[in-house]
């Protein structure tokens, strides 16, 4: 039985994934957070000096998985966003990779961003894992170069690394804009967005520690770079329309013409919020489905169920 740390664990992906993991007792899972409360845990703070080398070597960790990182934030107030993300998103990541190697640990996934590969796609034209140019975006940068130091470090120490760049990710708890939207699908008032034909990839969290999990053991998996996703692409009417409809709601979608919402936007100040609704980004995950024969086990319909099914509960 492989024994994998996994960083983040008191987040979003980091707690679902460790369920999945103990569940399906598969590996031997042991949990890196801040506090400590048994001896399933390790104790590592990012964004402070940490050595966690000697206990992943007694530990004898084969894998870590690094979920842990400083989120994106759409309007962020620090001075110098990159810096701040830059601490957390690629210091310390590298930190650990290197910390790793002197443990002995065979395999790092690291789980990095769709963002990486752009803000926007061409219609009917995804992105593939090539990066074009570096991103501009202060988040996506971070991770960027936290990946390009991690394929060094493959390259000069012998372990492994795997890069998962996940889209937006949905799932119970989720929050930011997805939370925002199912908010609105619910309200029963009528909105304006029954018109709008774009194309965005997201990935469920069941599907994406799915692919983490296949990622573990996965000898084809070895120093490559995966964009995932649910393999639906969906339009934000689309998107919508299922949470109204996993929600029973009466919401009516009215047919507005998206230049004219656009407009709208652009007037109150919030031109990024008019992309991420009306553009398309897209991305081609064939790579990791002919690489690993993986597809999606759950589909775009039964992420957004199993989402709105769990927010009723709160």
């Amino acid at each position: 039985m492989k024994k994998v740390a996994v960083t983040g664990t008191t987040g979003f992906l980091g707690k679902a994934l460790v369920h999945l993991l103990t569940e399906n007792q598969q590996v031997e899972v042991i949990s890196m957070c801040r506090n400590v409360s048994h001896s399933s845990e390790m104790k590592l703070d990012l964004s402070s000096h940490f050595d966690v080398a000697q206990e992943l070597h007694q530990r004898q960790v084969d894998v870590v998985i690094h979920c842990a990182a400083r989120a994106h934030i759409l309007d962020d107030d620090a001075k110098s966003p990159l810096e701040e993300y830059r601490k957390v998103n690629t210091s310390a990541t590298i930190e650990l990779a290197k910390q790793a190697v002197a443990a002995g640990v065979k395999r790092f996934i690291f789980i990095s961003s769709a963002k990486v590969n752009g803000e926007v796609s061409a219609a009917s034209h995804p992105l593939s894992e090539t990066v074009l140019e570096a991103p501009t975006d202060p988040y996506a940068l971070s991770k960027y170069e936290a990946e390009l130091a991690l394929t060094q470090i493959a390259n000069e120490s012998g372990m492994e690394v795997v890069i998962i760049r996940p889209p937006l990710v949905y799932g119970p708890e989720v929050k930011a804009n997805f939370a925002a939207l199912m908010k609105l699908s619910r309200l029963g008032l009528p909105l304006p967005f029954g018109a709008i034909n774009n194309k965005r990839s997201l990935i469920s969290l069941d599907n994406l520690c799915d692919v983490i999990s296949l990622c573990i053991t996965h000898p084809a998996a070895a120093n490559q770079t995966f964009l995932v996703s649910d393999d639906e692409d969906a339009s934000t009417t689309q998107l919508l329309t299922e949470l109204i409809k996993a929600y029973g709601a009466r919401t009516l979608l009215v047919p507005i013409p998206v230049a004219f919402l656009k407009i709208l936007l652009k007037i109150v100040g919030k031109p990024m919020i008019a992309e991420r609704l009306f553009g398309n980004l897209q991305f081609d995950i064939r790579h990791i489905k002919q690489t690993l024969n993986w597809a999606p086990p759950y589909s775009f319909e039964q992420g957004i169920a199993k989402t709105v099914k769990d927010s009723k509960k709160k």
